[in-house]
C-alpha cells in the first residue's frame, strides 16, 4: 500500500464502490459499517465490485463500529444515509485527528450537521450519483459511470486537499472538482424527488417519469423554489439538464430535455432506483423521507409550499409499513395533486407549513356529542381514586436520567402497568439505548371506523431527581393536592393518557390506532431518542405530547434550544516573573462573554445564557484555556440561522488566542403552524362541553414536541397535568386536574377515530 489511507464510514452501494476503487489503486483503505454480516464477508473474502458477471475482489480493513481498533481518522469519506449522519458523526468526531476531513458522499444535505461536529474546516462537501446496489455481504453491484463532484463548503474556491482528493478518486472514474458543489447537490434534489416518486409503484424509473410528466415538473418546480430561495446556482450532471426543468422553461424544450433523461435511464444497469429496493427488497425505511428537510426550510423562507413533495414523502412512509401497496395509481393522484396545485411545474402552491396537514386527514371537530363528553368526565371522576392510586405507585418507581438500574426498573413497571390497565398491545418495541433509558413504543389498534395512519402519544419515564429522593421527600396526595418527584413533569401526564383510553373503552366509545413512545432521556436532551421520535413522528398522522400544562395551557410554541460550548486557547505563563509572555484565556473568554451577551434580542424571544464559565489552573498561572457553556433559545428558524451566523463570526481579541466552538442545537424550533392551529381548535371543541375554556401559550422550555412538528406533523403539547413547580421541591398536580386533562384527551382521542 503506497497512497493516502482513508476510512469509508457507510461501505453499502456509494461507500462501498470508492472503497474497492481506492483499495484497488494501492490506497490503505479501512471500511466501517454497522452490517455485522457485510464487515464479516469482507474480512473473510475481501470486499468485492460485480460488474455483470465479472466479479473483482480486494482485501481491506473492515470493522464494526464497537470493534474498530485502528488509528485515529484522517481522510473519512461519509457514506452512511441521511438520517444515520448524526449517529455516525458521534463516532467519527472524537477519533478524527486535527488535520483531518469528513467528505459527505451520500445524499441530501448534511454538511451543516457534519460541520457541527468537527467544524467547518474539516468539513468537505461532495455531490456523488453513482448508480450501484448492495447485492449480498461483502458484494456491491455496479451501476455504471456518474458524476462526483467535491469541493469546499459554501462555494469557497477549490483547495489543494480537494484537488489532492480528486487525483485519488480518478480510480473510480470521472471525479472533478467544484467551488459549486451547492449547485449540484440542489438539481439532485429536483431529481431525486422525480425517483422517490417513482418508487411509489413497481414499474422502471424511465417509464413512470415519461407517463407522469405533470408530477415530475412540479416536483422539479417545488425544489427549484426552495433552491433560489437559498441562492443557488444549478448545475446539470449526467442525463439531467437542470435549467431544461425550470418551470419557466418553454414546455417544448423541456418535454425535450425529459425525453432525454428517460432515454438515458433506459441505458442504466438499474431501472429501479435505490429507494425502491430498499422498500420492495431490503424492507427498511427510506432516507428520502429525511434528505429534504433543507428543501422545506428554504421553501418557507420562500413563503411557498411544496405540496407533490410532501405528497410523495407520505406515500414513502405508508410504504414503509406495507411495500405491496406500492400502485401507479399514487402517481395518478399526484399527477391530480400536481394539477390543482396550479400549472403543473409552477410551484405555485400555498404557504409552507412544517406541522401542516396536507394529506394527514387531521379532524374537523369533535366526535363525541356533549352528553358523550360528560359521561366520560363523569366516569373519570368517578375513578379519581384509582388514578391517584397509578399515580402513587408510578411516583414510588424513582427513574433519574443517569440511573440505568432504576429506568430499566421504572420501564418494566410501566410495561405491566400498561398490561393490566390497557390489555396487550398489538405490538411492542424496546430499543435498548446504552447511555439513556430504554425506548419503549406500542402500538394499540383502533376501534373507530378511521383507517389513518396512527395517532403518536408521546411522554417520557425519566425525571431530574436523582435516585434516593423519594426517601424524604415521598409521594403525598392531600385532597386534591398531590405532591413528590416526577408528578407534574411528567408521571401524572401518562396516567391521564392511559386513562382516557381506559375511559373510551368502558363507554364503548371510539378509539383511534394509537402508537405510545416513553423515551428515558427527555431531561438530558433526548440525545438517544429524538431518531425514533422523528421516524415514528414521519409515519403518523398527529401527535399528542403528554408534557405538563402551563397553568392548564396547552403549548402551541415552543423555542428551539442551542447547548454549545466556547473554548478559548491561551498560552501559559509564570504570571509573577514573565507577566507578558502569555495570553491569558481567562481575559479572553470575559471578552466573549460580553460579545455573546450582545448576540441576544430579548424582543424577538432570543436568549443567551452562559450558565457555567471556568478556566486556568493557578491564581499565579496565565489561563491556558477557559471555556463557556451557553444555553441559547430562539423563538423562530430566522433566529437561529441569525446566532448561527454570529456565533460563527466570533473572533478573538487578543489575536494571540484562539476559540473553538463546540456543542449544537438540541432541538429545533416549535413555530405555531396551521397543524398545529387545527389540532388546538379541536382541542376547544372537545373542551367545551367539560366546561373548559382551554387556552393556549408559547413557553421557552422544549419538550419532543419539537422534533415532531419539525419532522412535518402536526402536534399538541402541554396536554399533561395542571399543577407547578417542574424541577422544584414544591412540585405538585391537582386531581381535579388530572381528571379534566384526562377527558379532554379522551375527547381529542375520539375525535381522531372518528376522521
Amino acid at each position: 500500500m503506497t497512497g493516502d489511507a482513508y476510512t469509508v464510514v457507510g461501505a453499502g452501494a456509494i461507500g462501498g464502490t470508492l472503497a474497492h476503487s481506492l483499495a484497488a489503486a494501492g490506497h490503505q483503505v479501512a471500511v466501517i459499517d454497522t452490517d455485522a454480516a457485510h464487515v464479516a464477508t469482507i474480512q473473510a473474502d475481501g470486499l468485492s465490485i460485480l460488474r455483470g458477471e465479472e466479479r473483482a475482489s480486494v482485501r481491506l480493513d473492515a470493522a464494526t463500529p464497537d470493534t474498530y481498533q485502528g488509528p485515529p481518522l484522517e481522510r473519512v469519506l461519509l457514506s452512511v444515509k441521511a438520517q444515520d449522519t448524526e449517529m455516525a458523526m458521534r463516532w467519527i468526531a472524537p477519533r478524527l485527528v486535527p488535520e483531518g476531513y469528513v467528505v459527505s458522499v451520500q445524499n441530501g444535505f448534511n454538511e451543516a450537521l457534519i460541520a457541527e461536529h468537527v467544524g467547518t474546516e474539516r468539513t468537505v462537501a461532495a455531490f456523488v450519483n453513482i448508480f450501484a446496489d448492495l447485492a449480498e455481504p461483502g458484494v456491491v453491484r455496479d451501476g455504471g459511470p456518474g458524476a462526483f463532484v467535491i469541493g469546499e463548503p459554501g462555494g469557497a474556491p477549490v483547495s489543494a486537499r480537494v484537488r489532492a482528493l480528486v487525483a485519488d478518486l480518478q480510480a473510480w472514474g470521472p471525479a472533478q472538482a467544484s467551488d459549486n458543489v451547492e449547485g449540484y447537490l440542489w438539481a439532485k434534489a429536483a431529481f431525486g424527488a422525480m425517483l422517490s416518486a417513482t418508487a411509489l409503484a413497481d414499474v422502471a424509473m424511465a417509464d413512470l417519469i415519461d407517463r407522469h410528466r405533470t408530477t415530475m415538473y412540479a416536483l422539479a418546480a417545488e425544489v427549484y423554489t426552495a433552491a433560489g430561495a437559498a441562492g443557488v446556482t444549478l448545475e446539470s450532471f449526467d442525463g439531467f439538464e437542470a435549467l431544461a426543468f425550470r418551470p419557466d422553461t418553454d414546455p417544448a424544450l423541456r418535454d425535450a430535455a425529459c425525453d432525454r433523461l428517460t432515454a438515458w435511464l433506459r441505458t442504466q444497469p438499474k431501472d429501479r432506483s435505490g429507494i425502491w429496493r430498499d422498500l420492495a427488497v431490503r424492507r427498511r425505511p427510506v432516507e428520502a423521507t429525511t434528505h429534504y428537510t433543507t428543501v422545506f426550510e428554504q421553501a418557507r423562507c420562500a413563503g411557498r409550499d411544496a405540496p407533490v413533495l410532501r405528497a410523495v414523502l407520505d406515500g414513502l412512509r405508508e410504504l414503509e409499513r406495507d411495500p405491496s401497496a406500492m400502485s401507479e395509481s399514487r402517481l395518478d393522484a399526484l399527477d391530480r395533486l400536481a394539477s390543482s396545485a396550479g400549472d403543473s411545474g409552477s410551484g405555485t402552491g400555498g404557504t409552507m407549513d412544517a406541522g401542516s396537514s396536507i394529506g394527514r386527514d387531521l379532524p374537523d371537530g369533535p366526535a363525541l356529542t356533549d352528553a358523550q363528553a360528560v359521561a366520560v368526565l363523569r366516569w373519570l371522576d368517578d375513578h379519581r381514586d384509582a388514578m391517584a392510586d397509578d399515580l402513587a405507585a408510578y411516583t414510588c418507581q424513582e427513574s433519574s436520567s443517569d440511573d440505568p438500574a432504576s429506568l430499566a426498573a421504572c420501564l418494566d413497571w410501566v410495561r405491566g402497568w400498561l398490561d393490566t390497565s390497557l390489555g396487550t398491545p398489538a405490538s411492542e418495541e424496546i430499543l435498548p439505548r446504552a447511555d439513556a433509558g430504554d425506548i419503549l413504543i406500542r402500538r394499540y389498534a383502533g376501534t373507530g371506523p378511521s383507517t389513518a395512519a396512527a395517532l403518536l402519544l408521546v411522554g417520557h419515564y425519566d425525571t431530574v431527581w436523582a435516585t434516593g429522593t423519594l426517601r424524604d421527600w415521598p409521594y403525598h396526595r392531600d385532597g386534591d393536592h398531590i405532591s413528590g418527584p416526577g408528578v407534574f413533569d411528567m408521571k401524572a401526564g401518562l396516567v391521564q393518557a392511559i386513562w382516557a383510553l381506559r375511559a373510551l373503552t368502558a363507554l364503548d366509545l371510539p378509539r383511534p390506532g394509537c402508537t405510545l413512545l416513553l423515551n428515558g432521556d427527555e431531561e438530558t436532551g433526548s440525545m438517544a431518542s429524538s431518531d425514533v421520535i422523528v421516524t415514528e413522528a414521519r409515519a403518523s398522522r398527529a401527535a399528542l405530547v403528554f408534557e405538563a400544562s402551563a397553568d392548564g395551557a396547552v403549548k402551541t410554541t415552543r423555542k428551539g434550544v442551542g447547548l454549545f460550548t466556547l473554548t478559548v486557547m491561551g498560552k501559559e505563563a509564570h504570571a509573577g516573573l514573565d507577566p507578558t509572555r502569555g495570553a491569558s484565556a481567562v481575559n479572553e473568554i470575559s471578552r466573549q462573554v460580553l460579545a455573546l451577551e450582545a448576540i441576544a434580542d430579548p424582543a424577538a424571544g432570543t436568549t443567551v445564557n452562559v450558565g457555567v464559565l471556568r478556566g486556568g489552573t493557578r491564581s499565579n498561572v496565565t489561563a491556558g484555556e477557559a471555556t463557556a457553556q451557553l444555553d441559547i433559545r430562539v423563538a423562530t428558524a430566522a433566529e437561529r440561522s441569525r446566532v448561527d451566523a454570529a456565533l460563527s463570526a466570533l473572533t478573538p481579541v487578543d489575536t494571540r488566542t484562539a476559540l473553538k466552538l463546540g456543542g449544537g442545537w438540541n432541538r429545533p424550533v416549535f413555530e405555531r403552524t396551521e397543524g398545529v392551529d387545527r389540532l388546538f381548535a379541536v382541542a376547544g371543541a372537545c373542551a367545551a362541553p367539560l366546561g373548559l375554556d382551554l387556552r393556549e401559550t408559547a413557553v421557552g422550555g422544549a419538550s419532543d414536541g419539537n422534533f415532531i412538528l419539525d419532522a412535518g406533523t402536526p402536534v399538541l403539547d402541554g396536554l399533561g397535568a395542571v399543577g407547578d413547580g417542574a424541577h422544584a421541591r414544591s412540585e405538585h398536580v391537582t386531581l381535579s386536574g388530572m381528571v379534566e386533562r384526562s377527558a379532554l384527551a379522551a375527547g381529542l382521542l375520539a375525535a381522531f377515530a372518528g376522521a
